[in-house]
């Protein structure tokens, strides 16, 4: 009977497979390859979602989760992030994500939170999980979710009429900086919409006003790093293109090496991304991220989280001028 449950639970709110394609999505095709690893993200964050919500226990959701591919794994957590979420809004359940949280799945709390968004974007707001007792850094990553769902299936209201930004609030404080978060997530789909297509991706971002630019840019850094699906010279022209932004761009990729590092996900693209878009090693970017991480969630006029994303990107960008002197 539980696997009864399970298997309704998993078709709440839940989009099928079947609109995660490219030519459901009305996404650029750059090409075959690019296409099917985008799809296969999709797919295996569906199959995520499906373990959170039909698990008999938060363990057995665990399990699952840790025989996804290594490279794979985060994305299967980022789905079980919105799949918990889910699961707790239903009468008579709840806990699954404090013990998604509290597992192994620990290791991959960035992909987690962002999968929180996901479920806001699918969830009545009443039934939203209470986010004030989360991470009060981390948090602000469930925006970053919400972002990316809201330009990946409302692609003409978040993408096609880039001048449009839709009022956003929410009980985690600092509302005035909620626009900001959701800007990230809609750049980190920006590089799915695009199709891991650099020259595509920086045209929608330049379509956005110019006040908006940073926070996309970062975004689609996270996912040029994370998800990749780009060669090494289609890197170098990105960060080129990103211009006064190349430092956004590059926290964003800091954050997902760091994400992948924590989580022992590690692949040669972390490497790669790294090196060309950070201007580092992996291990110093995620070293960066690590070190400038706030201790206390802080007062001030902008979230602690925002101050963390700046000194990442002041630190690489210092790390950089520092690199070119000693060439010289």
């Amino acid at each position: 009977m539980s696997s009864v449950f399970g298997a309704l639970r998993r078709r709440l709110l839940t989009p099928p497979i079947s609109e995660t394609t490219m030519e459901v999505r009305g996404f650029h095709v750059k090409n075959a390859e690019a296409k099917a690893r985008l799809e296969y993200i999709g797919e295996v964050f569906l199959r995520g979602y499906a373990y959170a919500v039909e698990a008999a226990s938060p363990a057995e959701a665990e399990e699952l989760l840790e025989n996804v591919p290594r490279d794979m794994r985060g994305f299967a957590y980022e789905g079980a992030g919105m799949g918990a979420a889910v699961y707790d809004s239903l009468p008579g359940h709840g806990g699954r994500l404090e013990g998604l949280l509290a597992g192994e799945g620990r290791h991959h709390d960035y992909m987690i939170y962002v999968g929180i968004g996901w479920a806001m974007a699918r969830l009545p707001k009443p039934l939203w999980p209470d986010i004030r007792t989360t991470d009060p850094l981390l948090r602000w990553l469930a925006l970053d979710g919400y972002g990316f769902h809201q330009a990946y299936f409302k692609t003409g209201a978040y993408v096609r009429t880039p001048e449009t930004q839709h009022p956003f609030r929410w009980n985690g404080g600092h509302n005035h900086y909620t626009l900001n978060a959701i800007d990230q997530g809609i750049g980190r789909a920006l590089w799915f919409v695009g199709g891991t297509d650099p020259e595509v991706v920086t045209d929608l971002i330049r379509a956005y006003p110019e006040r908006r630019h940073g926070d996309l840019y970062a975004g689609a850094g996270l996912a040029c790093a994370y998800a990749g699906g780009v060669s090494e010279d289609e890197l170098v022209r990105f960060a080129e293109s990103a211009g006064r932004h190349r430092w956004a761009l590059a926290q964003g990729s800091a954050f997902a090496t760091e994400a992948r590092v924590k989580a022992g996900t590690v692949i040669d693209h972390t490497h790669l991304a790294a090196r060309v878009v950070c201007g580092t090693t992996a291990e110093r970017a995620s070293r960066v991220c690590r070190d400038t991480r706030p201790q206390a969630p802080g007062g001030g006029a902008a979230p602690a989280y925002e101050t963390w994303r700046r000194d990442i990107a002041a630190e690489l960008a210092s790390d950089s001028l520092i690199s070119k002197g000693a060439d010289q």
